[in-house]
């Protein structure tokens, strides 16, 4: 399965190398070889328990599919933005590319340096591919990109260390350098942006995502370390814990967000929120769809209750909320994908802010929220965190948050690239949820090493043809300009790995569908 993996991903790295073929294309091979070789010793760590830190069991290291997002996306990027002529956000790709592989080759030389005895091929490997992509940032990044690049690194350094100790079990290798290098990021920009700040200069709702981003994330590392010091289950603390929010969201957060867009924060949500008719009543909907999905939980809870104390949700249940995010992000993909921008940025800072108090035992949900989630919990859910429902919102927004609206004039990009916004409903909400459905009741043959079986795969695969269809007929901005095979390709190969992955693959496959489809 690890091999099937592998060759899956090496094959999107060639595509891309093969429509780029650049130095930064040649990297990213490079890049490619040398974690396929390091994912092996990772995985031995793993079994061996010698890995430093507390990882997700019940999978591989996927050093290999997750050291290539973050280089093909700032690859791709680069292109697209090098087509179009804007020069700035040309140059932000070669630095995402560039700090993806930096990031990369430091978890690859941290295998290499704690597996015993030290595996000298591995070294040799590690040392020429980390040579190639050195040279090829010093003669491509300036001094202040190659800063920031450091910046980064120093920043994902720092937060591994943190949060891989406190929070044991709940990544693998290659989803925390997934979601970690991703938060370091997002941190650093927001550093660099609020340094120099230009009025007039950037959108304000990217500057909202930084924020709630990073404020989300700093309250949770607060209350981690007071937490370790004070019982959190008190009405004390509780009351602590609801007071110090408010200040921190209102005595911290919202000047920051205040600097940026030289607006009241408040004020500028409400009017944003509020500006059209159309907006209106994609929120009356989005708000009926919310409270469908709070129904099945309590339904769900409700039938436990009766039937068994050890009653689990079945695959099929857990699909009615991928089919709920479908029905929430594709009217909004179609009629306001600003709005759907910030809709998404709330939604993930009010899921991130329940999961502290779920956590954390707050009074007076805190509890509550523990024994209604426990019902969904899957074996990707080993550590203290429940994740997943966050990861299928991360999936279905990241293609929105990322697509270069500033490389697309017209608010689309051409040929296969119209649909990259798409992306997370295509992989997760239609190609993953039928795979899941059609699999496990009508699947026979499985696929070599893994549960999934053929039969998923390949409905799946249909499904999201059909979706494209769809699409194509409700959405006028989107034009394909006859690019079916690679269309086709690109969701044949995403849904292939999804049968052979062990990473969380509602974060994975909308990203590397997204590389594909702006490639």
């Amino acid at each position: 399965a690890v091999l099937v993996e592998s060759l899956l991903v090496f094959t999107v790295v060639l595509l891309v190398h093969a429509v780029v073929w650049d130095r930064f294309s040649w990297c990213a091979v490079a890049l490619a070889i040398q974690a396929f070789y390091v994912q092996f010793k990772w995985d031995r760590l793993l079994q061996l328990g010698g890995a430093v830190f507390q990882f997700r069991g019940a999978a591989n290291s996927g050093l290999l599919p997750a050291s290539m997002v973050m280089p093909l996306l700032g690859v791709v990027m680069k292109e697209r933005c090098r087509a179009a002529g804007i020069v700035y956000f040309e140059r932000f790709g070669i630095v995402v590319a560039s700090t993806g592989m930096l990031l990369a080759l430091f978890l690859s030389v941290l295998a290499v340096g704690i597996t015993k005895p030290v595996p000298t091929n591995t070294c040799i490997l590690t040392g020429i591919a980390g040579s190639v992509i050195i040279y090829t940032m010093k003669h491509s990044l300036t001094v202040s990109e190659v800063i920031e690049v450091l910046e980064v690194l120093l920043i994902f350094v720092y937060l591994s260390m943190i949060l891989l100790y406190l929070l044991p079990r709940c990544f693998t290798p290659g989803e925390a350098l997934l979601v970690l290098g991703g938060v370091s990021f997002v941190l650093n920009q927001l550093i660099k942006r609020s340094l120099n700040v230009i009025e007039g200069r950037g959108d304000p709702i990217d500057f909202f995502l930084l924020v709630a981003v990073v404020g989300v994330i700093l309250l949770g590392l607060f209350f981690t370390v007071l937490f370790i010091f004070m019982d959190s289950c008190t009405w004390i603390s509780s009351m602590f814990f609801h007071m110090m929010t408010a200040v921190l969201g209102l005595g911290v957060i919202m000047p920051w967000l205040y600097r940026l867009i030289h607006r009241n924060p408040l004020f500028w949500l409400l009017q944003f929120l509020f500006q059209t008719q159309t907006r209106l009543y994609l929120l009356v909907y989005w708000t009926f769809l919310a409270a469908s999905a709070c129904g099945v939980v309590f339904y769900q809870n409700a039938k436990r209750s009766s039937e068994s104390k050890k009653h689990q949700a079945s695959t099929i249940t857990r699909k009615y909320f991928h089919f709920i995010v479908v029905a929430t992000y594709v009217p909004g993909l179609i009629y306001d994908r600003q709005l759907l921008y910030v809709a998404a940025v709330l939604c993930l800072a009010v899921f991130i802010f329940l999961e502290y108090v779920r956590y954390f035992r707050i009074k007076p949900f805190g509890q509550t929220l523990r024994h209604l989630l426990s019902l969904f919990l899957d074996e990707r859910d080993s550590g203290p965190l429940i994740l997943t429902h966050i990861y299928l919102l991360l999936g279905m927004s990241l293609p929105v948050w990322l697509f270069p609206r500033s490389c697309a004039p017209k608010g689309t990009l051409p040929g296969a690239g119209a649909l990259v916004p798409y992306s997370g409903v295509l992989a997760v909400g239609v190609g993953d949820t039928i795979a899941s459905v059609f699999g496990s009741t009508m699947g026979e043959i499985k696929w070599p090493g893994t549960k999934k079986t053929f039969e998923g795969t390949m409905t799946a695969i249909f499904a999201q043809i059909i979706a494209v269809a769809l699409i194509l007929i409700f959405d006028s901005s989107v034009n394909l300009n006859s690019s079916y095979a690679w269309i086709l390709a690109s969701v044949s190969l995403v849904s292939l790995l999804e049968a052979y992955t062990t990473q969380i693959d509602n974060l994975l496959l909308p990203l590397y569908l997204q590389i594909m489809l702006m490639a």
